[in-house]
């Protein structure tokens, strides 16, 4: 793993520079795809920028309300830099509900939208990837296979490889099928399908699992509920456009 690069006095966090260098090409291709869709590029990516700050702000907000102990005696650490003191799950689901207030408010087509914001959502999948072979985060489990890496004091699975391959894979389906062959939201869809089927796949091979009860693993669940909203919505659209 590669956690820091060092030039000169600056250690750079290289988990977060693969984030914003694939948030940067995500809206890269979000722009691009915007115009494709004759649609406000703009309005877009404004949506996008406010639904990440404000993910941003709630995540530390929900972290902070849950370790209020630490944050009374070092008020100023609300500000830190750390990604390790956010709620993830409460800050994706705040910068959702304000990205889809504002796409709301300015009247943005909801299927379209989600079209244009397909290539990004394919592009990020790969940037956490990367994120996480850097840092060593969402490691694998046990093995003694020829391509296991040394990590945490084991040979283990390296997942997060296999999860950047599996989202580059799902970004090649994205871009070869032409987008006049489907319907109007079907490609986010799609995109959001193949996400949820890999990431239910490679869970298995995850030292890091969190299981619920029964030992079942919470993120296999979570994904078999995505996928099957996706089929169902997938058959619902394309239904609706028949019609």
């Amino acid at each position: 793993m590669f956690p820091f690069l060092r030039i000169g006095p600056l250690l750079i966090q290289m988990h977060g520079l693969a984030l914003l260098t694939g948030l940067w090409v995500a809206t890269t291709w979000i722009d691009k795809e915007s115009l494709h869709l004759k649609l406000n590029a703009t309005t877009i990516l404004n949506m996008i920028f406010y639904g990440l700050i404000g993910g941003l702000i709630g995540a530390r907000v929900i972290f902070a309300a849950q370790h209020l102990n630490i944050y009374f005696l070092n008020p100023l650490s609300l500000f830190s830099l750390n990604t390790g003191t956010l709620d993830l799950p409460g800050g994706v689901i705040i910068g959702v509900l304000i990205a889809l207030l504002i796409g709301r408010r300015e009247k943005l087509p909801l299927r379209p939208t989600l079209d244009a914001l397909a290539p990004g959502f394919a592009v990020m999948m790969i940037a956490i990837g990367v994120a996480n072979t850097f840092s060593g985060n969402a490691f694998g489990s046990a093995t003694r296979l020829p391509w296991a890496i040394y990590l945490w004091g084991e040979f283990r699975h390296p997942t997060q490889i296999y999860e950047t391959v599996a989202a580059i894979i799902v970004f090649i389906v994205w871009k070869i099928i032409p987008i006049e062959s489907q319907r109007s939201g079907i490609r986010f869809l799609q995109v959001v399908a193949f996400s949820a089927s890999a990431r239910i796949f490679l869970e298995a091979f995850h030292g890091d699992s969190v299981l619920w009860p029964g030992g079942f693993r919470a993120v296999q669940i979570i994904g078999l509920l995505i996928l099957t909203v996706a089929i169902y919505l997938t058959k619902q659209w394309g239904k609706a456009e028949r019609e």
